[in-house]
């Protein structure tokens, strides 16, 4: 999923921080680990578990896998390198159009747009996904790295750059500053709508 924000008190909460010191690390260790990742993903994969699912190889979503950005329902930014993922994806106005309508993608829509490598059912997903994995480490494993760092040198010249990272940091930040970001937590700890002022 992503951040679990029920417990968070918002008019305290360092965003740009958290991110930064506890998120961007796990995920540069996940684009580091030398050997191919596979993700299998079921259920929501939003802010910090989209950018988990994007750090890796591989992906593997299950018809009721629920993708994108929900953050306009909390005031909060996309981040973990969110946006490099759904832009290079989608373009600019899907991401946009994404970002704006909180708009979740399931499994299959996900996986017609490029966003995961292919959809199979909930029930054969962690199946698949070991078999890929076992397929992989019985292969030609010299070969699959050098591929590895190619293709990752290619979309980190695209992608989620520790710069593009720090800038959804800093934005998180700024909006964490905000009224909205306060009701739009409080909201949600309180399971009722909220109510934005664009402060």
């Amino acid at each position: 999923a992503g951040r679990d924000i029920s417990d968070v008190d918002p008019r305290a909460d360092d965003a740009e921080s958290f991110l930064a010191d506890l998120v961007h690390p796990v995920l540069a260790a996940v684009r580091a680990v030398p050997v191919p990742v596979v993700a299998a993903v079921q259920g929501a994969a939003l802010g910090i578990g989209l950018g988990l699912m994007a750090a890796t190889d591989v992906v593997y979503a299950g018809r009721s896998a629920r993708l994108g950005s929900p953050f306009n329902r909390i005031g909060a930014v996309l981040d973990s390198g969110g946006h490099a993922l759904l832009v290079d994806r989608l373009g600019p106005h899907r991401t946009m159009d994404l970002v704006l309508t909180g708009e979740l993608l399931d499994g299959e829509e996900a996986a017609r747009v490029g966003l995961v490598s292919r959809v199979v059912d909930d029930d054969e997903l962690l199946e698949r996904a070991r078999a890929l994995v076992t397929a992989v480490a019985e292969g030609p494993t010299a070969a699959f790295v050098e591929s590895k760092r190619i293709v990752t040198d290619l979309a980190a010249q695209r992608g989620a750059s520790s710069a593009l990272l720090r800038a959804e940091a800093r934005a998180q930040g700024a909006a964490s500053r905000t009224e909205d970001y306060v009701e739009g937590f409080t909201a949600f700890q309180q399971k009722r709508p909220p109510t934005f002022r664009g402060r």
